[in-house]
């Protein structure tokens, strides 16, 4: 019995291995390493999916891995040098500028430095894609200079360049419709035609000007996208001689007799100078020279060597200060406020030093005529003819008039007292040159007494008209 049962399960096994012959050429494997597909796992290896989409062509094209962009967007299949919809309607090219900084303003060399944002969004439908999950693909500059983009350039403008670092601040942005957005960040420095009649209280529009170079109007139409809110401008943005009132945007058309008529935008901005700066550095300075220009007005008009130097230190110090201001400046044609100013503050300097050149020379003539007088007098140690003095002349101390050749206290009325003596002794003797003596006497004084109040008030007249008119 024991060698039945074992010729049966014999039995058993050789039917079971005619029944899983394996095919002709491959190896026989036991069963327990035989695996349905079912059994298999979903990954072999880390993420790595067994029947993923990737090895199969995907309809969405910006998910496929290892597709080339050019052969994405099909730039080889299209001429690029051609504007979009070549032989069309002009191609509409909107733009708005997110203006960064404010680097400076001249007014030497009348231009001004300005770093902005400059984006373009047109639509080229040769870019076009296929694509259901992604909206839009971006790409840096390498692509820009394969396919057709707006040749924008910056009207007057002196100097200008695209940043470079740490890579081209270029980048394009196409959406599957063929819609493109265009960024790029410029410093430009351009022109910008200054009034300077009203300097330093003055105040100044600049534009920054923009427009295609080889597009006129029939091919390429500018335009802000959203109008004046498609200008924006950092908070931060501050200057240090300039206060910035406003920006806002125009659009113009410019014509060239050449080529024809091109869409040109305009980015406007009004600019206010602080006058504080000015005030400290040239204003009070000059007002000073002037106020201390009126001290030689309170000096003995005998102190030569204290009125002289100082009405020359105030007049060169003035010319310091028309030096230093036009050095800072244009050489422009025409008058500014400072200059207004300046000159006549130097003006109320100069005419202090006349001031007292004419002193000075009324008193040494008034000294030559009193000594004219003397010589001609008769003693009046004596007065030998009381009967011949006028009233004037007994009200006279008799002490005072037997010294009249010494220093008196009261200048004025010994040289008054002179005169009426040589009138009296006129009338006496009939001198024909009798008149020639009426107005000898001149008080000096006088002429240093008025000027402390006509300098004065003169000077706050004009600071009054002044900055009425320029405030």
């Amino acid at each position: 019995m024991h060698t039945d049962v074992v010729l049966l399960n014999l039995l058993l096994w050789m039917v079971g291995v005619s029944g899983h012959r394996s095919p002709k050429g491959h190896t026989l494997q036991p069963y327990r390493n035989v695996r349905s597909k079912r059994e298999m796992p979903l990954t072999e290896g880390p993420g790595r999916k067994i029947g993923s989409p990737i090895f199969k062509r995907s309809p969405d094209m910006t998910k496929t891995w290892g597709t080339k962009s050019e052969q994405l967007l099909r730039i080889d299949d299209h001429d690029f040098t051609m504007r979009p919809g070549f032989g069309g309607p002009a191609v509409p090219v909107g733009v708005d500028v997110q203006v960064e900084s404010l680097d400076a303003i001249s007014e030497v060399d009348m231009d001004f430095t300005m770093t902005l944002y400059l984006r373009h969004y047109w639509k080229d439908e040769r870019l076009s894609f296929k694509s259901n999950n992604n909206l839009s693909m971006t790409f840096d500059g390498r692509l820009v200079k394969k396919i057709w983009v707006p040749d924008m350039f910056f009207v007057h403008s002196k100097r200008s360049f695209t940043h470079d670092t740490t890579t081209d601040n270029v980048m394009l942005r196409v959406y599957p419709d063929g819609k493109v957005l265009y960024s790029l960040r410029v410093t430009v420095t351009a022109m910008c035609s200054m009034d300077l009649s009203r300097f330093p209280l003055d105040t100044q529009t600049c534009s920054l000007e923009i427009e295609s170079y080889a597009y006129t109007d029939d091919d390429l139409m500018l335009y802000w996208k959203e109008g004046n809110r498609s200008l924006n401008t950092d908070d931060r943005i501050s200057l240090s001689q300039f206060l910035i009132q406003e920006f806002h945007t125009t659009t113009k058309l410019a014509f060239y007799s050449s080529t024809g008529w091109y869409n040109r935008l305009y980015i406007n901005f009004t600019l206010r100078r602080h006058v504080f700066f000015f005030l400290l550095q040239t204003y009070f300075p000059a007002t000073l020279m002037v106020m201390l220009s009126w001290v030689s007005f309170w000096i003995d008009r005998r102190a030569v060597p204290a009125r002289v130097p100082l009405g020359i230190t105030t007049v060169l110090t003035m010319s310091t200060i028309i030096t230093g201001v036009n050095a800072s400046m244009p050489r422009v044609s025409y008058i500014k406020a400072v200059d207004i100013y300046l000159w006549v503050s130097f003006v109320f300097v100069f005419l202090s030093v006349l001031e007292y050149a004419a002193v000075n020379y009324l008193s040494t003539l008034q000294e030559r005529k009193e000594r004219a007088l003397r010589e001609r007098l008769p003693c009046t140690c004596g007065l030998a003819h009381p009967g011949m003095m006028s009233a004037s002349y007994s009200e006279v101390d008799a002490n005072t008039t037997g010294n009249y050749g010494m220093p008196e206290e009261n200048g004025v009325k010994r040289e008054r007292m002179l005169v009426q003596l040589a009138m009296e002794s006129d009338q006496v003797t009939g001198h024909v040159g009798s008149s020639a003596y009426n107005n000898v006497w001149i008080d000096t004084h006088a002429i240093d007494k008025y000027s402390r109040v006509l300098f004065p008030g003169s000077y706050i007249f004009f600071n009054i008209i002044y900055w009425s008119i320029y405030s």
